[in-house]
Order: C-alpha cells, then sequence, then structure tokens
C-alpha cells in the first residue's frame, strides 16, 4: 500500500480512512456514549464528595458529613456499573479491545510524545492513541484498587485493623492521584473540541480524523 502525503503507513494491517466517504466519521455509539457520560458523572460526584470529607473548609461549607459519605460510598461502588452494563454492545466490546492493544505504532506515538514532536506522521495511532491506552489501562486499574480498598474501609470486619489502615493510606492517596489524573484528562478534552465532540454527538470530521488517528480504520456499518 503506498502512503498519502501527510499520513502514516500502518503496520498493525488496517487502513487509514479515505477522503471520499463524506464530512464524517462515526466515532462512537449512543451505548458507548452513555457508558461514558454515566461513568464521568459518578466519578465526579465521587471525587467531590472526597474532597468534602477531606478538604476542612470544604466540610464546613457542605455540613451533613453522614450523607456526604453516603453519597460518596455508593457513587464509588456503582462506577463499574455503566462499563458492566455496557458489554452488552458489540462495539463497546470491539473499542476495549482496541484500547487493551499496544503496537509498535504505539511506542513511536510515545517517544514523538516525550519530545513533543507534532510533526506530520511522527504519532501515528489508530482509534484510540497511546496516550488514551495508558490513560484507559491505568484509571481501571485504579478504579478497581479504590474499590477494594474503600470495601475494607466500609466493612470494618472483613479485615484485621492493620489491613484496613494500610487500606486507607492506599486509598487516600490514590484518590489524589486520581484527582491529578483527572484533571489532566479533563484539561485535555477541553483542547480538543473535535475530541469532545465525537463523545457528545458519536460522529467527527474526517481531516480531524485523518491527523489525529492515521491509522483508525473506517467504520463498518
Amino acid at each position: 500500500m503506498t502512503s498519502t502525503p501527510g499520513w502514516a503507513v500502518p503496520t498493525d494491517g488496517t487502513t487509514p480512512l479515505l477522503p471520499e466517504h463524506g464530512p464524517k466519521v462515526r466515532r462512537f455509539t449512543t451505548a458507548e456514549r452513555w457508558v461514558h457520560r454515566t461513568t464521568a458523572w459518578l466519578t465526579l460526584l465521587c471525587v467531590a464528595t472526597a474532597a468534602c470529607l477531606y478538604v476542612p473548609e470544604l466540610a464546613e461549607l457542605v455540613g451533613r458529613r453522614h450523607l456526604v459519605v453516603t453519597v460518596h460510598e455508593w457513587s464509588g461502588l456503582l462506577i463499574p456499573v455503566p462499563l458492566v452494563a455496557g458489554l452488552v454492545s458489540r462495539a463497546l466490546r470491539a473499542d476495549l479491545s482496541r484500547l487493551n492493544r499496544f503496537g509498535p505504532h504505539d511506542r513511536q506515538w510515545l517517544r514523538a510524545a516525550l519530545r513533543r514532536d507534532r510533526t506530520p506522521g511522527s504519532r501515528p495511532a489508530g482509534k484510540f492513541n497511546a496516550g488514551q491506552k495508558l490513560y484507559a489501562g491505568w484509571i481501571a486499574g485504579a478504579v478497581l484498587v479504590m474499590l477494594g480498598t474503600g470495601l475494607l474501609m466500609w466493612f470494618t470486619g472483613l479485615a484485621p485493623l492493620v489491613w484496613r489502615t494500610g487500606a486507607t493510606f492506599v486509598h487516600d492517596w490514590l484518590a489524589l492521584a486520581i484527582g491529578i489524573v483527572l484533571a489532566g484528562h479533563m484539561a485535555k478534552a477541553l483542547a480538543d473540541p473535535e475530541a469532545r465532540r465525537g463523545m457528545r454527538t458519536g460522529s467527527v470530521e474526517r481531516p480531524w480524523a485523518r491527523s489525529e488517528h492515521p491509522l483508525w480504520r473506517e467504520p463498518e456499518e
């Protein structure tokens, strides 16, 4: 296959998007957008209530600590539910498989990102770039750890005191790390209106897709 100027040649057997097939490309289905939106709101609610529990000024302002604790616990427990429910969607399962695969082009993307190299073709990516894959893997692992440590803190009879003390330490510091990573994630989204449009409407402009995700194969209808 010959390359088009400004495009990276796929190394994983995929074909690049073709410009003559219309102005927009379908990026996410309704089910995928529902899962993302619901998970995002639950996560923000969990983070906000955690801040109200740990920052004295916010705790004073909000009050009703028992209610805040209850909302925090249940929002945290419910975070995985939208994803589990969304697994009935074939499109979501396919995207999870894409996020779980890391190829040579992803390593090239990371090297270019570390060098802050934005020249055409320096950051080859399929439907998801290497940064998105790393973020998805990290946040999924972090949510599982938070869920496990949170359960140890909630149900005090599950483990001895020393385990609960360790769980509290991990839970608190990992919560801080999650807050920082989420802030970075939202900052990246705010800096890319087309990426936000794709998550909001399900479709993106084809030039953006060719520029940011040149190895992304045309979705099958």
